[in-house]
């Protein structure tokens, strides 16, 4: 992946952790807290919402390094992680699908791969 593409991805992820923020604080609220769902739910924004940041970075960075191997899956990682961590997590407060949750730690682990590969782009290559 790109460095234009990854920052792309970060704007929309970013628009989207802000709107799903705004919608679970104002129109959900009432919804998550008889649920008991409100703290999932800002987990759930609040890692959308890091890994956000970490995407800027990673297509930042990979603008003025484009030929540094491990930064595209760096950023595949953290964009995986968020579609299945706080993507699962979105789905479960809004759906009640309780087994949503056993596939939540999958995104932990793209995250984690993620933070990893990073960390093996930064060695290799600088």
């Amino acid at each position: 992946m790109k460095g234009k593409n990854i920052l792309v991805i970060t704007g929309i992820s970013g628009a989207l952790a802000v709107g799903l923020g705004a919608f679970g604080a104002h129109g959900l609220e009432p919804l998550l807290i008889q649920n008991g769902r409100l703290d999932t739910f800002e987990t759930a924004v609040s890692y959308h919402f890091y890994h956000t940041i970490g995407l800027l970075g990673l297509g930042i960075l990979a603008l003025i390094k484009p030929d540094w191997k491990g930064l595209s899956l760096a950023a595949w990682g953290m964009f995986l992680g968020i579609l299945v961590f706080s993507g699962s997590l979105y789905i479960l407060c809004l759906t009640g699908i309780t087994w949503l949750g056993a596939i939540t730690p999958i995104g932990g682990v793209g995250f984690i791969l993620g933070w990893l590969a990073l960390a093996y782009a930064v060695l290799k290559n600088a």
